[in-house]
């Protein structure tokens, strides 16, 4: 059928309305049910489209490029260059100088032994230099995974009564988190990890900065007994509880080596070309605490250290995984969160880098990266890695050229494991509390907060419900909180979806929100509204009632200016997107309704799926007759203004 056969002019002398040439609304090409759903899943799944590449191409070429595809390695090595490798392999000892001290520390941070992170910064890293396609992502250990895998394990788990059992749940939450994340990547289901917003990440590593920094109180004040507590209050009531318990030595060497690596930190940040001083301070600040308590004795005058380490490379943990028993829910849980939070961070840190350097990193690959990574670590005794922020900047900052920096940052481990272990068994636990209070201080992010203050109130609020709720509650619980706040939001948006009253802008056809321009101005007899949503079963009734109050108030108004009544109600549908049939029945259910109030519906360029669902949904024609459906606002309004007799309109 043709919803609209009127192709001709409009004059309407009496009112002064410029005649207009009306528009067929042509119905949208047919396509069968497999072509549409087709379709969907194509938009829904593979909106990147990774299958274009094969087409057109031979069955060898289609090989290498599948292959390349999985393995992106074999995408840049082939041309990879001694000019590459000098860059990379600079850039690679930086990191290394930063990721040994961090992975030291990161592990305490998490409640398992120091060595098992290092162990996470050999492995890993190797296994994101075949799969990963960030060319600057360094790969490791990060603080807030680690301080979220420690405070769930705990929760039934004592890491200092129960040791092993702690490592086999930490190794076995790691399995599952790699789990989750490769198959995410796998079934093309990336856009889960989108309901952690820009505002619910900013709140969240702000508060598990402020949470991680407590935390390393006891470190830093040498006290021994100390909560295992994640909150605000039980830490800082831990901490003055045990007042008795301070260390002036200790407190000493913390605040000068805080102190040095605050500044280094600055250093780099006012003069990006010094990066490798905030790169180096760490290890310096290993290297020097190691020997000022090596010569001055000062494990035995109230300095804690680490104490001797295991050499080696990893040992293998398969054995060590667990799938059943009564924690299997505890380690499915502690993965679940943990996979989020570390593959949110270490795709965005990489789209961050790419960005910068004008190229693409696969949402998909690097989720497959990052999952298969967390995997293979978990049998080689390591724990949740993914790419940090601070690492990775120093990467970028050093020059790195390709993910040849990881495997260089990983050999520097290596030989570090096999033959540098001795010399961290003085290294005092204070100075890892330094390095670890301000790596987290780089988490908290004033300048993207106030943004966000400014451009949407709502979001902030968000942001605010995340910080509180991980500093006052636990990490877990301010993430859920937040996460079910911006969902509400979204059901906000979805069940009361926007309506505007237009206005013609005058000596135009152009019709725009009233309340927005102020030149916009009525059309007397017309009601014009715009739906800035899809229509769906969650918002028919509110649209229907809210259309219906939309008459009553102008019908009101028009009364006190003694004007005439409503005589035809036009809904632009041109931001509907989609509508399903509980949206067609709202369609038949209003007409009948404003019919009752002499009110004719008229409808306003329905687009796609619309227009064909009204279509099929309208064998009586009562929705779509030929004088109710039109192109434009300002077609309708002048094609049916010559029906409005003896009345004047301002309509130019």
């Amino acid at each position: 059928m043709e919803p609209n056969a009127n192709n001709n002019m409009h004059p309407d002398n009496c009112l002064g309305i410029t005649p207009m040439e009306v528009h067929k609304v042509v119905p949208p090409p047919h396509r069968s049910t497999i072509q549409k759903l087709k379709s969907k899943l194509k938009e829904t799944f593979f909106p990147d489209d990774p299958l274009l590449q094969f087409k057109r191409q031979p069955l060898g070429k289609k090989w290498i490029l599948a292959a390349q595809y999985v393995f992106p390695i074999l995408q840049w090595g082939p041309n990879y260059s001694f000019k590459l490798f000098k860059s990379d392999i600079v850039s690679g000892l930086t990191i290394a100088s930063l990721a040994i001290p961090q992975g030291i520390s990161y592990a305490k941070l998490a409640s398992l032994p120091p060595i098992v992170g290092l162990y996470s910064s050999f492995v890993p890293p190797l296994v994101y230099a075949v799969l990963g396609s960030s060319r600057d992502l360094a790969v490791g250990p990060v603080s807030i995974a680690s301080l979220i895998l420690g405070s769930m394990l705990r929760q039934k788990v004592s890491p200092i009564n129960d040791p092993l059992l702690f490592l086999q749940l930490a190794f076995s939450s790691t399995f599952f988190a790699g789990l989750f994340q490769a198959s995410l990547g796998l079934l093309r289901l990336g856009f889960i990890i989108d309901f952690l917003s820009k505002a619910i990440l900013i709140g969240f590593m702000a508060g598990a900065a402020v949470i991680v920094s407590l935390q390393q109180l006891k470190s830093l004040l040498g006290i021994t007994h100390f909560t295992k507590q994640m909150g605000l209050v039980p830490v800082l009531s831990s901490a003055f509880h045990n007042i008795n318990e301070w260390s002036w030595q200790t407190i000493l060497m913390g605040f000068c080596f805080l102190v040095f690596l605050l500044l280094a930190r600055h250093v780099s940040m006012r003069k990006p070309k010094l990066f490798w001083v905030s790169a180096g301070a760490p290890l310096l600040s290993v290297i020097l605490s190691t020997i000022l308590v090596f010569a001055f004795k000062a494990q035995h005058h109230g300095i804690s250290v680490i104490g001797k380490l295991q050499e080696g490379l990893n040992p293998p943990s398969w054995n060590m995984l667990h799938f059943h028993g009564s924690n299997l829910g505890l380690v499915i849980k502690t993965g679940l969160v943990t996979g989020i939070i570390s593959l949110t961070e270490g795709i965005a840190v990489g789209r961050t880098f790419a960005a910068l350097k004008n190229y693409q990193v696969d949402g998909n690959k690097e989720m497959m990266a990052i999952g298969l990574m967390n995997v293979i670590g978990s049998a080689t005794s390591c724990y949740v890695t993914t790419g940090a922020f601070s690492r990775s900047a120093v990467n970028h900052n050093a020059g790195a050229k390709t993910a040849v920096s990881n495997v260089v940052m990983s050999v520097t481990v290596m030989v570090t494991l096999l033959f540098l272990m001795p010399l961290f068994q003085y290294t005092p636990n204070v100075v890892l509390g330094a390095i670890i209070v301000t790596a987290v201080i780089g988490l908290i992010d004033f300048p993207a907060a106030c943004q966000i203050w400014k451009i949407d109130k709502f979001d902030f609020v968000v942001m605010l419900c995340a910080f509180f709720g991980v500093v006052f509650i636990s990490v877990q619980d301010g993430l859920a909180i937040a996460v079910a706040i911006s969902i509400f939001k979204i059901l906000l948006q979805v069940t009361r979806p926007k309506t505007l009253v237009l206005g013609n802008i005058p000596g135009t056809d152009i019709f725009r929100n009233l309340h927005h321009y102020k030149d916009a101005t009525r059309i007397p007899g017309f009601l014009i509204l715009s739906i800035e949503a899809p229509i769906n079963f969650a918002n028919t009734t509110y649209l229907k009632e809210r259309i219906l109050r939309w008459i009553n108030e102008y019908e009101t108004e028009e009364d006190i200016k003694k004007q005439s009544n409503i005589h035809f109600l036009i809904l632009d549908l041109s931001a509907v997107s989609a509508i399903d049939t509980s949206g067609v029945s709202l369609f038949k259910d209003l007409k009948k309704a404003v019919e009752n109030k002499g009110v004719e519906l008229v409808l306003v360029n329905p687009v796609g799926e619309v227009l064909e669902k009204l279509l099929r949904a309208d064998d009586a024609h009562d929705i779509m007759g030929p004088d109710t459906l039109y192109l434009t606002v300002g077609e309708a309004v002048a094609a049916l203004s010559s029906t409005m007799k003896g009345q004047s309109s301002s309509y130019v």
